[in-house]
């Protein structure tokens, strides 16, 4: 370890900025957030050292910079000097603030963009509700210590409730019942409640998954997962997560919905906590709302955590705007779901709204959503696009007209998860074309398909 971390209390301190250019407001910001008294100054003096609990130099000139450096260091001034590792009895790091939550990156002035990468990386993991959970414990610790003499016992309590139901219900902007839940810990043996967080899985890619969503899978006791959630997300949950499979397809279910609802209640009722993970967004087209409802009923508390859904995913993997100016001025979500064999969807609106239709689950029914667009006055050469496997790398697309997809979708269906999407926008995106291989997103960057 190069440099011994300190974090220093600035508050009602003098501290000497030495230069007034970008860089030494940059510098003078987070010490003036920390309570410090900037002064601010384009030539150095000795006597500004006086009563200084700091010195930064920043853009002066070079003979200013080392006398500054040299008078700092004899008064037993802690002294930085930016870019200038010489120059400096202390290193300014990378800072993550999270208030009362401070973290510090520092490269020892070896890499100092590598540390504030590495900054940016941990300020995506430890989103801003970590500051609102250390004052609510702060506010606690006095009567914690009162009624839990005992450090052992306190220790365990306080990691209960920081890793547990009452950071879930700060992280979900619940601070009242998370009071509630610190005030409860504190009563005695009443045992501990769980929660369940409806999170969306997104399309399979695991790097499409929320920040929040990556949390809970890390800190989950159970996995209730859906059949579209691919093995790269499960793998981001905890090692020893229990994972129950519950999945669903077309006519052939794991286990009922009615089922899956007392499974959850069960599980919370038992403490645990719990993530239902849903193949993209848990209130489009994945029974949500109803899981939800029948937890609130049974009075178990639930976080909803929303996803990528299959056709933003799909759309922006493909180039297809689901939108234009020119011909959409709207997304219309419907499912192809049949009732009794028959598609129960009213068609007159779809056909007269300048809309792009994105049809969840609708390659069995494609033949009765064309028959159906048509009869209503749709022009048979649409543009229209089946997307398999949509947002994964083995996404694949077929493009044409819907009356084209129509006689091609079975020869070209591999019985996986297929999103329908049709409109005059579809044929406006950068992969659409008839004669040059179709593009894929990937990145930022779009590539010819590989066949």
């Amino acid at each position: 370890m190069r440099h011994f971390p300190l974090f220093m209390d600035l508050r009602g301190r003098r501290v000497l900025v030495l230069g007034t250019g970008k860089v030494a407001h940059r510098k003078a910001e987070p010490l003036a957030r920390a309570g410090a008294v900037v002064e601010m100054a384009d030539r150095f003096d000795a006597g500004q050292l006086a009563g200084c609990a700091l010195a930064i130099g920043a853009d002066a000139a070079e003979t200013e910079l080392v006398a500054l450096f040299e008078a700092a260091r004899a008064a037993g001034i802690p002294v930085n000097t930016v870019d200038r590792p010489a120059l400096c009895s202390f290193i300014t790091p990378a800072i993550i603030d999270r208030d009362p939550i401070t973290i510090a990156v520092s490269s020892g002035g070896a890499a100092p963009v590598l540390a504030r990468l590495l900054r940016a990386k941990i300020e995506a993991l430890i989103p801003p509700a970590y500051g609102r959970l250390a004052t609510l414990a702060d506010s606690f610790k006095a009567e914690i210590r009162r009624r839990l003499p005992d450090m052992g016992l306190r220790r365990r309590v306080l990691e209960r409730l920081l890793g547990g139901r009452a950071a879930d219900l700060v992280f979900a902007g619940r601070e009242d019942a998370a009071r509630a839940e610190f005030a409860r810990a504190l009563e005695s043996d009443e045992p501990a409640r769980g929660m369940v967080a409806l999170v969306g899985a997104g399309p399979g890619a695991a790097d499409l998954l929320t920040i929040r969503a990556q949390r809970l899978l890390g800190e989950a006791d159970v996995i209730v997962h859906d059949r579209l959630v691919t093995p790269e997300v499960l793998d981001m949950a905890r090692r020893d997560a229990e994972r129950i499979y519950v999945g669903k397809a077309r006519a052939n279910h794991c286990m009922a919905q009615e089922d899956i609802n007392a499974l959850l209640v069960r599980l919370a009722r038992e403490g645990r906590k719990v993530v239902r993970l849903k193949g993209g967004d848990p209130f489009v087209f994945g029974r949500g709302g109803e899981e939800a409802e029948a937890l609130a009923e049974a009075g178990v508390d639930v976080e909803v955590v929303p996803g990528v859904t299959a056709a933003l995913a799909c759309a922006a993997q493909a180039g297809i705007p689901l939108t234009h100016r020119d011909v959409a001025r709207s997304v219309t979500f419907v499912t192809g779901h049949t009732k009794q064999g028959r598609l129960d969807m009213d068609f007159a609106p779809l056909v007269r709204s300048k809309t792009t239709l994105a049809v969840y689950m609708g390659i069995v029914s494609l033949p009765q959503l064309r028959d159906g667009l048509l009869a209503h006055g749709l022009p048979a050469g649409t543009p229209a696009a089946l997307i398999e496997r949509g947002g994964t790398p083995r996404q694949r697309e077929l493009r044409g007209s819907l009356d084209e997809l129509v006689d091609q979708a079975a020869a070209w269906s591999t019985r996986g998860p297929t999103l329908v999407l049709i409109g005059d926008a579809v044929g406006r995106g950068v992969g659409w074309s008839r004669t040059v291989p179709a593009m894929a997103l990937v990145g930022q960057a779009f590539r010819p398909a590989v066949a």
